[in-house]
């Protein structure tokens, strides 16, 4: 703790996904045989037909600023996306372009809570969601579902958090870390709990909308009376292989739009001009432009599910989306592996990094602590080796 920086940065925690990541990157450098199944970062490069108009745009010269909520056309190419993928009609006041679709949650939190509003985390959760909620001086409230309920907190649930300090929900379908998917009927039953408050925002995470391999993808804003108080968010990064092209968005009632513009403005103002003109293909483009990535996913995941379930004393929900598995690591707390004590999931985490080179992300970081998250993009040789890396160590329990 230095007490020359703000109790805001020193009281932040690290990103623990960057941080497993940057480990694995300090021992490959050393030489080491790592493999990264850490970060959520698609393998496959971003479609050729997306790199053309970022090539195009750069041609037509376009290099300034750009208006701070995004290029008028590119609010309209997702509005039709909106429209096509998720049955929601938004007009252009209605939508936010951000520097990712982290960006567009921490403006969220940021222009919605007051120091003490709680918002509900349904956990395991997205690793930032927790450390966004406390910067905007509100209280996370974790609500946990373990493997056995397959990672879906239930309506019972939800309705049981609620105070009068709850200010809003946030959480992700498909879900990061665990692949859990909400379907209509589930949906349905949170939007029942919260018919009896009106005034509690709900903030859906959907950047993983077309990796979902067991039914049709459901926006909660689309279910009758939630699209009022719905701010729905989503963004380029894993469905078209962008991550590093940082461009998110989201679509909201108008006065927390303009909010967020109002926010940003202050922050870092518009996106990335060749990002955004690059996004109006990608968003313009049917779904079935990036169906190899989806297909290529679907498969390893049978691929990594079917590895784990031979591992001993790993218990694993089957992910219906995103590219994670999240088995439940339990079984190994108060036991002793090739001299490591394992009292919890980052211990596990750091065990398995150091005796078998394989890089997970602890669960603590999730509000999980009994899983480990593993990334599935990756190769199919990639993922098999790491499995069988980690099947060899833990065989003998």
């Amino acid at each position: 703790m230095n007490p020359h920086l703000s109790d805001r940065i020193n009281n932040l925690p690290v990103s623990e996904t960057l941080a497993m990541a940057a480990k694995a990157r300090e021992l490959k450098e050393q030489g080491k045989d790592i493999i990264g199944l850490s970060l959520g970062e698609p393998d496959f490069n971003t479609p050729d037909f997306v790199k053309d108009a970022a090539i195009q745009a750069i041609n037509d010269n376009y290099n300034g600023y750009s208006p701070v909520d995004g290029y008028a056309d590119l609010k309209d190419a997702v509005i039709t996306k909106f429209k096509r993928d998720n049955g929601l009609t938004y007009t252009r006041d209605e939508i936010v372009v951000s520097t990712g679709a982290k960006q567009s949650i921490a403006n969220v939190a940021m222009v919605l809570l007051n120091k003490g509003d709680e918002c509900i985390l349904p956990a395991p959760y997205w690793v930032s969601y927790a450390a966004i909620v406390e910067l905007s001086e509100g209280v996370p409230v974790e609500v946990r579902a373990g493997v056995e309920q397959g990672f879906k907190i239930t309506a019972a649930q939800l309705k049981a958090a609620i105070t009068p300090k709850t200010k809003m929900i946030l959480f992700s379908s498909p879900n990061n870390p665990s692949g859990a998917v909400f379907n209509k009927e589930e949906l349905a039953s949170f939007a029942a709990v919260l018919a009896d408050h009106p005034d509690i925002i709900v903030v859906s995470d959907e950047i993983y909308e077309h990796m979902n391999y067991v039914g049709e993808h459901v926006s909660i804003a689309s279910l009758p009376g939630m699209k009022d108080r719905t701010v729905t968010i989503n963004g380029l990064s894993k469905a078209f292989a962008m991550t590093g092209w940082r461009l998110g968005y989201l679509g909201a009632p108008a006065w927390i739009a303009r909010a967020c513009n109002k926010m940003q403005g202050q922050i870092t103002s518009g996106t990335n001009c060749i990002a955004q003109r690059a996004a109006i293909t990608a968003l313009e483009a049917p779904v079935s432009k990036i169906q190899y990535m989806i297909d290529a996913f679907a498969k390893r995941r049978l691929l990594i599910l079917d590895l784990l379930n031979k591992i001993p004393g790993f218990k694993t929900a089957t992910p219906d989306g995103a590219f994670y598995a999240f088995p439940d690591v339990s079984f190994y707390y108060g036991k002793t592996v090739k001299g490591h004590t394992i009292e919890n999931a980052t211990d596990f985490a750091m065990m398995l990094l150091e005796e078998t080179g394989v890089a997970t992300v602890t669960g603590d970081a999730f509000g999980a602590p009994g899983c480990i998250r593993i990334s599935y993009a990756a190769s199919e040789e990639q993922i098999t080796e790491a499995m069988n890396r980690i099947y060899e160590l833990l065989k003998g329990f």
